[in-house]
């Protein structure tokens, strides 16, 4: 199975989901705290080590009218490193409402609040990598 690994880039944290093409669902990772580029592509490279992904997607936040903004600069240069440091092709995906979804997802499963803090990253990843899976399918 080919496993493709998400990111929802933030200059504070970045989620993280995994799943597999053959199976079309994504699955929640971890948060990495952005403590410096050195530690954050560090960890990402042990996840990189563990789960050996095929293919990397990353969270293009826009603004809601569908035009890039200062974080998607940012979330750009994240994935053009991605693909440098590491040598696999990077997905960019419009994150657009991810953290809404990812929000909305928690509240299902009870978690509220400040409670959602720690995965809410994650879970914005998770969604973006199984937007990328649908509209993989979908063409």
């Amino acid at each position: 199975m080919s496993s493709v690994l998400a990111f929802d880039f933030g200059e504070a944290r970045i989620g993280v989901a995994v799943g597999s093409t053959e199976l079309g669902i994504a699955h929640p990772v971890e948060t990495i705290a952005a403590e410096g580029n050195d530690a954050r592509f560090a960890r990402i490279g042990q996840l990189i080590a563990e789960w050996q992904p095929a293919q990397l997607v990353v969270g293009l936040p826009l603004a809601e009218s569908g035009e890039e903004q200062e974080t998607s600069r940012l979330a750009r240069k994240f994935a053009n490193r991605l693909n440098g440091r590491f040598g696999l092709p990077v997905a960019l995906v419009d994150e657009r409402y991810s953290s809404a979804a990812a929000s909305a997802a928690l509240n299902d499963t009870g978690v509220r609040g400040r409670k959602q803090k720690p995965a809410l990253d994650q879970v914005a990843a998770m969604q973006i990598l199984q937007g990328w899976f649908d509209g993989a399918a979908a063409q």
